[in-house]
């Protein structure tokens, strides 16, 4: 389903992916793990086009993600949950996940918030609140739900459980879990595996930008 090969990206003049490269089969619930500053918000932002390649290649289903812009990738059907959550402080929860569902030609609004309202029923009770009044750990589920809305064959969760109390963590693991065993293929960047070791298929370890079997040699 996502297939990464040899990725080198830069941010400005320093190098973050060495050589990168990691597969994830339709239905798979892959963990990228790897320390702060390892490289795992850069390889999700390069699949969504945040970062250009400058060596390399990512295919997914077959398809160039390099030839396309970062809308035509979420239009694949890839949803993205950045670290930072990524909201708009002036728009509602309902706003916030409609952004992505806007731009789609393909999928059907109703439909698509049904599923995340029956995934995530908290979020139908304050889906007329702005993002700007909500607590961190309340943003995690909302950037989550929009991740659902518009991710229908790729989920790219970046440290979903960073930073928030334990409860929700738990709460966050039972969502993604509900998940599994689906067509659906998801990818989860983690510093650890304390929160998703009963969940993932496979397990990619990143360091210094490279795989690390590699940056060991």
């Amino acid at each position: 389903m996502l297939e990464l090969k040899n990725m080198h990206v830069h941010i400005a003049s320093a190098q973050v992916l060495r050589g990168f490269s990691l597969t994830v089969q339709q239905g798979q619930m892959a963990g990228l793990v790897g320390r702060n500053g390892a490289g795992k918000t850069s390889t999700m932002r390069s699949i969504m086009g945040h970062l250009p390649l400058r060596q390399g290649s990512m295919h997914f289903d077959g398809q160039d993600l390099c030839a396309l812009p970062p809308e035509a990738r979420a239009a694949l059907g890839i949803g993205y949950m950045p670290e930072d959550r990524g909201l708009v402080p002036e728009l509602t929860v309902e706003e916030n996940m409609l952004i992505p569902l806007w731009v789609s030609k393909t999928l059907k609004v109703d439909d698509r918030l049904g599923f995340v309202y029956q995934v995530l029923p908290e979020l139908k009770d304050m889906a007329q609140r702005r993002a700007l009044l909500l607590s961190g750990g309340q943003q995690k589920l909302v950037a989550l739900g929009r991740a659902l809305a518009v991710g229908t064959r790729l989920l790219l969760l970046d440290e979903p459980f960073e930073g928030v109390a334990p409860a929700l963590s738990m709460r966050l693991s039972e969502v993604i879990s509900r998940l599994k065993g689906s067509e659906l293929s998801v990818l989860i960047s983690q510093s650890d595996l304390n929160h998703s070791s009963g969940l993932l298929d496979t397990t990619v370890v990143i360091e210094r930008g490279a795989n690390a079997e590699t940056a060991a040699a």
